[in-house]
């Protein structure tokens, strides 16, 4: 049996928004565990649950996609914050029907179609764009921001569907 194994992490651009609300919870949170541990008890009560508000925030602005490619199925997972690993989505690459830039002339037929977007890219447009599109089924549009060993290893399998141009 022949399996390609290939792998690929993309960073997913930080929004500065999600570090001011991450420093924002933390700020909040540690004032008011340390007022409601000195001086007025009750303020426990706002300090706890802000210090989880805080743990969220900060494992959701530092994310990472991860496209495991292993015998004709293509596997997304989130990394949140480096530490916790989360499966997003699981591709069988036979029902694909198209794999290409993003900004590729042959997805102009595709154009028109109205289907579900998911974005896994690093949301960052760079000269030249590496960002692919993928339509997947009938009625989704998956954008990925995969390596060129990726491309050569779903090419591999569907030479008639990716294209690279």
């Amino acid at each position: 049996m022949n399996e390609t194994y290939v792998e690929c992490l993309v960073k997913k651009k930080s929004n500065p928004m999600m570090k001011f609300l991450k420093l924002l919870t933390i700020m909040l949170a540690i004032c008011f565990v340390l007022l409601g541990m000195s001086i007025f008890w009750p303020a426990l009560v706002l300090g706890v649950p802000l210090a989880i508000v805080a743990y969220f925030i900060t494992m959701n602005s530092d994310i990472e996609y991860e496209y495991l490619y292993v015998d004709k199925e293509l596997v997304v997972d989130k990394v949140m914050n480096k530490s916790k690993r989360k499966r997003l989505t699981s591709y069988d690459l036979e029902r694909m029907e198209i794999l290409a830039p993003i900004k590729s002339y042959r997805l102009d037929s595709y154009k028109n179609r109205t289907v579900k977007t998911t974005d896994y890219s690093s949301g960052v447009e760079q000269q030249p764009d590496v960002r692919y599109a993928m339509y997947y089924d009938g009625n989704k549009k998956i954008i990925i921001e995969p390596s060129p060993e990726l491309i050569k290893a779903i090419q591999m399998i569907a030479p008639r569907k990716v294209f690279r141009d």
